[in-house]
């Protein structure tokens, strides 16, 4: 799967990463600004389990209809609460859903390269170091905010308490951690301003 996704010349793919509100999409906006087109993981992932979808299909042969909304659709929330605590339905969740999010990225990469030969492509993954999946792209960009800031923008975004908001940061890897795995780091502490001038940097050594 790696050797099919890595090192092909007609493309350049760049993970962009980070911990749960640090801004990743902030700073996938800027680099699309700059003319990296997206494939996002967490698109993707809603995408192969829609109504009608063989996903959708095996989430409830195995989970059962309780998964479901009343209008048919997958309740992420339901699901998610289901297999937070139990690493055994979890992966058994991740072999229904996997295969088809990555067959559907290959399939976008695929598509992007063929209309644009030697595109930087970015690929937001947010899970993508705990997942181990950092060697199939050819750079990793990690986005940073201290713990701390991540704790006080997830309690505002999702208007949750400070304490709901430290367990959740708990089940991902700490983003200190993180910054070993990434080629480059932009730290999205400050204002856009300064967000947007390392963006900007980083993508003046990719062009190099």
């Amino acid at each position: 799967m790696m050797k099919k996704i890595k090192g092909d010349e007609r493309r350049f793919l760049l993970a962009v990463t980070g911990g749960i509100a640090s801004g990743k999409s902030t700073v996938s906006r800027m680099l699309g600004e700059l003319g990296a087109p997206l494939i996002d993981f967490d698109l993707i992932a809603r995408r192969v389990v829609e109504p009608g979808t063989p996903g959708l299909a095996k989430i409830v042969d195995y989970f059962g209809r309780q998964v479901l909304a009343v209008d048919g659709s997958l309740e992420r929330k339901k699901l998610s609460d289901i297999v937070f605590g139990d690493p055994e339905k979890r992966k058994k969740l991740e072999s229904f859903t996997h295969p088809l999010i990555f067959e559907e990225f290959f399939k976008q990469a695929d598509e992007i390269a063929a209309k644009n030969p030697g595109a930087i492509i970015q690929v937001a993954v947010p899970l993508l170091i705990e997942l181990g999946l950092q060697q199939m792209f050819d750079k990793v960009l990690v986005v940073y905010v201290p713990a701390e800031d991540q704790i006080v923008r997830l309690a505002k975004r999702d208007s949750i308490s400070r304490e709901a908001a430290a367990n959740i940061l708990k089940a991902q890897l700490p983003i200190d951690e993180k910054l070993q795995f990434a080629d480059f780091v932009v730290d999205n502490t400050n204002d856009l301003a300064c967000t947007r001038h390392q963006v900007e940097g980083v993508w003046e050594q990719l062009m190099a």
